[in-house]
């Protein structure tokens, strides 16, 4: 018996009339879950955002319905209103349901508003967590997102506010960070890297090393290390942009990243 076989057997995941939130990961297929793929494949509708790379929505059934519903900051994107309620039609239709998420569902995926909006329908609801690429994308480059000699913990944190929301307080993260030894992770923060900068340079040394990985664990993937000095000129002198995750910690420091990073691999 193949060692995989029971990919094929039934599961909780693989009833009608529920809708199951899949962390696709960072990207590369080969950072999927076992359990991710066994619902992917069980799919009979795949809601797909846009961070989602096609060799993974390729692992769908033939049979299987494919909807793209990008949300990417910065583009045209999809209503999330919209999306929850296509997610609800389908599930009472009887379909099997998969949210295809990039990342994992619960960092910055929204999905804690699709549970809500899922269980007020009555829709049973499942959730499958995905490698996230604040995590994927600093083990790309050989860095630990905690070290006993120089990170006590780690902050994951969006550098893109909902509307009408402030956002993070910069100053006062940038203060807690240098005085609890945190590396940040900030996603969603390239477009607005300058203001960043600024508000973390109120609590953060100028030396204190930063790390950009663009389109973490693809064939496209390009990082550059810098300073927080050095963070909105190093974005803007390579050419680095979205989706991408910025590092800002000692941890890149400690295993010597800044000495040992190769150059950017230019994609044709």
């Amino acid at each position: 018996m193949n060692s995989l076989s029971f990919l094929q057997t039934p599961s909780s995941l693989a009833q009608p009339g529920t809708v199951t939130l899949v962390g696709a990961g960072p990207g590369d297929p080969e950072l999927l879950t076992l359990k991710a793929l066994k619902a992917i494949q069980a799919a009979t509708v795949l809601l797909v955002d846009d961070l989602v790379s096609d060799e993974i929505a390729a692992l769908a059934a033939p049979s299987a319905r494919i909807v793209h519903v990008g949300k990417r900051g910065g583009c045209k994107s999809t209503p999330q209103a919209f999306i929850e309620k296509l997610m609800v039609t389908a599930a009472k239709e009887g379909e099997t349901v998969v949210r295809l998420k990039g990342g994992d569902p619960f960092i910055f995926g929204r999905g804690g508003e699709e549970v809500q909006t899922l269980r007020a329908a009555g829709i049973v609801v499942h959730v499958v967590n995905g490698v996230t690429s604040g995590l994927a994308a600093v083990t790309s480059i050989g860095v630990p997102l905690t070290h006993r000699d120089h990170a006590h913990g780690v902050v994951f944190v969006t550098g893109h506010a909902k509307p009408g929301d402030e956002g993070t307080d910069w100053r006062a993260l940038s203060a807690t960070a240098h005085s609890a030894r945190l590396t940040l992770v900030i996603y969603m923060g390239v477009s607005g890297a300058q203001r960043i900068q600024q508000e973390l340079l109120t609590g953060l040394p100028a030396q204190t090393p930063v790390a950009i990985i663009q389109n973490a664990s693809l064939p496209t993937q390009r990082h550059a290390v810098a300073t927080l000095q050095t963070l909105q000129q190093t974005i803007q002198s390579e050419g680095l942009a979205s989706p991408s995750v910025i590092v800002v910690g000692d941890v890149l420091r400690g295993i010597g990243a800044l000495q040992q990073t190769e150059p950017l691999a230019r994609s044709a």
